[in-house]
C-alpha cells in the first residue's frame, strides 16, 4: 500500500469497498496533513468518504481545502488533452491558493461503461501519467471490479505507474518524454492481448525514427510480447529501444531477428 500511497499517478481496484475507503481517507488525509488540496470524486459507494471529507471541511480554518466532485462535473468529456489541461488548471489554482498541491481519489467505474469510453480513458490514462510524472499532483484512479470485471478494470490499471488489486503483472507508463515508455513487471502469455492494447493506448512521439522503452523493472517477457512490440513498432514506422538487465529479451530479439526492436543491456 506504500507504494500506491507514494506513487504519482496509481490505481486501485475493488470488489469490497471497504479497504479502498481506508485507504482514501489515508490518502487524502495525508494530502491535508501536506498542506495540499483534496479532491474526492466518489462512485456509487462513496458516501463514509464523503461524510468525512465534509467533517475535515468543517473544522478546517479552510473550506477550500476539500471538494467532492461528481464524475460527470469532473470529466465532462473525456478527450486526453482537455482533460490533462482541466487538472493543470485546477493544480495551477491550488498553489495560486497558497496550498502546496492538489491530491485526487477518482472512482471513475461510471465513465468506462462502453467499449467507446474506455478506449477514450485508457488514451487519456496515458496522457495522464506523463502530466503527473512533473506536476504537484498525485492521483488515484479506482475501479469497481464488481461492476467491470477484471478484464476490463486490467486494461485500464495497467497504464498506472503503481497498481493494486485486479492480477496486472506488467505496467505500461508514461515516461519522462513524449518518446519514452516504462514498462515493468512481467509480460507472459497470459499478457500478450492486454500488452498489445496498452501499446496501442500509447502516443509516443519517436525522435529520429526511434522509441525507448524503459524496462529497467520488467522482470520477464516471452517470445510472444516481443513480437507484439515488433509489430507495434513496424505499425507505426519506427524502431522500439527497450532498455533493460533482462538478458533475455536481448537474446529473444536476435533469436527472433526482430527488425523494429532493439535491446540495450544496463547493468
Amino acid at each position: 500500500m506504500t507504494a500506491v500511497i507514494d506513487a504519482r499517478h496509481s490505481c486501485w481496484s475493488y470488489d469490497d469497498p471497504r479497504p479502498f475507503d481506508e485507504f482514501t481517507r489515508g490518502f487524502l488525509g495525508a494530502g491535508l496533513s501536506a498542506g495540499a488540496r483534496v479532491w474526492y470524486i466518489p462512485g456509487r459507494v462513496g458516501d463514509a468518504v464523503t461524510d468525512w471529507l465534509h467533517a475535515q471541511a468543517a473544522a478546517s480554518a479552510r473550506p477550500d481545502t476539500v471538494r467532492v466532485v461528481a464524475p460527470e462535473n469532473a470529466y465532462a468529456a473525456v478527450d486526453p488533452a482537455l482533460q490533462v489541461d482541466a487538472w493543470a488548471a485546477a493544480a495551477d489554482d491550488a498553489l495560486a491558493a497558497g496550498f502546496t498541491g492538489l491530491r485526487v481519489v477518482a472512482d471513475v467505474t461510471d465513465l468506462v461503461r462502453t467499449d467507446e469510453q474506455r478506449e477514450a480513458f485508457a488514451r487519456y490514462e496515458w496522457a495522464i501519467g506523463r502530466f503527473l510524472r512533473t506536476a504537484p499532483v498525485r492521483g488515484v484512479c479506482a475501479y469497481d471490479r464488481r461492476e467491470l470485471g477484471d478484464r476490463v478494470v486490467a486494461g485500464l490499471a495497467c497504464l498506472h505507474e503503481v497498481v493494486h488489486g485486479g492480477g496486472v503483472t506488467f505496467r505500461l507508463h508514461s515516461g519522462p518524454t513524449p518518446a519514452v515508455a516504462v514498462l515493468d513487471g512481467e509480460v507472459d502469455q497470459t499478457a500478450e492481448e492486454l500488452f498489445a492494447a496498452a501499446l496501442g493506448h500509447t502516443d509516443l512521439e519517436p525522435v529520429g525514427g526511434e522509441v525507448t522503452v524503459d524496462a529497467d523493472g520488467l522482470r520477464f517477457i516471452d517470445h510472444r510480447s516481443m513480437l507484439v512490440l515488433e509489430r507495434y513498432a513496424q505499425s507505426r514506422h519506427l524502431t522500439a529501444v527497450v532498455r533493460t538487465r533482462l538478458g533475455t529479451a536481448a537474446r529473444l530479439a536476435g533469436l527472433l531477428d526482430l527488425s523494429h526492436v532493439r535491446v540495450e543491456l544496463g547493468p
